[in-house]
């Protein structure tokens, strides 16, 4: 059996753990070529000794002096740019790109232009670089596996299907901790009420994102360019068991739907062996006596997913705008310097001041979230005064 070759940027996030405790269950199918974090650098060197990975690195500037210092054994310490150079070396055959935020898409397109297997969990990429991949790299679909467990759904109910027979694609979401509140109370939620979401086990980024419903939002945008399907077929409907991880609604009236517990190890496992399925690694779904709810979202009070349909349907520099917002916007409410309900507030007046333009460039796409940045960072300036 051939040895996969991997390399991880993320490898200390949530994601990036659970892939290497996939991995760790087959650890003579995998070279762990490369691993990358960020602050956590004490776990970034646990983990390339435990898995013998080649190299390390971090774009974190503190981290990467700490690593430096530091005797190295058995991994070489490299820069960012040498790791993302890497993807294009022989050595790099499959990418997991586990990053947060819009820091991943340079690991997206260096993965694709590289012609490697790439597991994207990072949506980001999609979201504010979807219409530049979709315009420039031709076949871009075929080198791109999803992670996230929604797409891995969308993904696995399409094999064998025809694209065109496809009435609906329907994602679910948990709705977070919050669904059940009244706008009243939205307003006095606390960080750390936003970070225990009911369900999934997620970094802090996208554990407040879906308490927004700004990842479901995220994860429109995303889907809408890995199926190739206008948003008008996208729909998202409120499952807070997250059981049913993603559905199709076929011509026919057909629905086809993937179901197992909420446990980001599967589709994860999924994703690293495609197009085999292998040994149980979870407990299966205990389906007898099972009954399923769905509901319809609350756009009154969560309005960050029409936000983000808005954006994505807009196209362009929309999307980059959206999430450079959000990151913002979300890093704000953490810090404690807005509420809540004010972090849609923030991606919206941000959104309202730019006027739309193509995206022609990474460039175009680099200097068009760090205007963003600025613009959502000097809105909520002013909410504060």
């Amino acid at each position: 059996m051939a040895v996969k070759k991997i390399a991880i940027f993320g490898s200390t996030g949530s994601i990036g753990r659970q892939a290497l405790e996939v991995i760790s269950h087959y650890r003579n199918e995998f070279e762990i070529v490369l691993l990358t974090g960020y602050k956590n650098y004490f776990l970034l060197k646990e983990q390339a000794l435990e898995f013998n990975a080649r190299y390390i690195s971090t774009p974190d500037a503190q981290s990467f002096e700490s690593l430096k210092d530091d005797p190295q054994v058995g991994y070489k310490l490299i820069n960012f740019k040498q790791a993302t150079e890497l993807i294009r070396s022989e050595e790099v055959e499959v990418v997991l790109n586990a990053l947060v935020g819009a820091s991943g898409l340079k690991i997206t397109i260096a993965s694709i232009l590289s012609a490697k297997t790439l597991l994207l969990a990072n949506k980001e990429s999609l979201v504010i670089g979807g219409g530049f991949i979709q315009d420039y790299l031709p076949n871009w679909r075929k080198f791109v596996i999803p992670v996230d467990s929604e797409h891995s759904a969308i993904f696995q109910a399409l094999l064998g299907e025809q694209i065109e027979t496809v009435s609906q694609i329907i994602l679910t979401a948990s709705g977070g901790p919050f669904f059940n509140l009244s706008l009243e109370e939205l307003e006095k939620v606390t960080s750390e009420d936003a970070l225990k979401h009911p369900t999934w086990k997620m970094g802090q980024k996208i554990t407040i994102d879906s308490a927004t419903l700004m990842n479901k939002g995220l994860e429109v945008i995303e889907a809408h360019y890995l199926f190739n399907i206008p948003y008008e077929k996208i729909k998202v409907v409120i499952h807070r068991q997250s059981i049913v991880h993603g559905m199709i609604l076929f011509s026919d009236g057909t629905i086809k739907a993937v179901l197992s517990k909420p446990d980001m190890r599967l589709p994860i496992e999924y994703a690293l062996f495609y197009p085999q399925r292998r040994e149980q690694i979870i407990d299966p779904l205990p389906y007898s006596n099972m009954t399923l709810e769905f509901e319809r979202p609350d756009n009154e009070k969560f309005p960050a997913l029409n936000l983000a349909y808005e954006a994505g349907k807009r196209g362009g520099n929309m999307p980059v705008i959206l999430n450079a917002a959000n990151e913002v916007a979300v890093r704000a409410f953490l810090s404690g310097s807005i509420k809540f309900t004010d972090i849609s507030k923030v991606v919206e007046r941000t959104l309202s001041s730019f006027t739309w333009r193509k995206m022609e460039s990474i460039k175009d796409i680099v200097e068009t979230d760090q205007t963003a940045r600025t613009k959502a960072i000097s809105i909520i300036k002013e909410m504060k005064i």
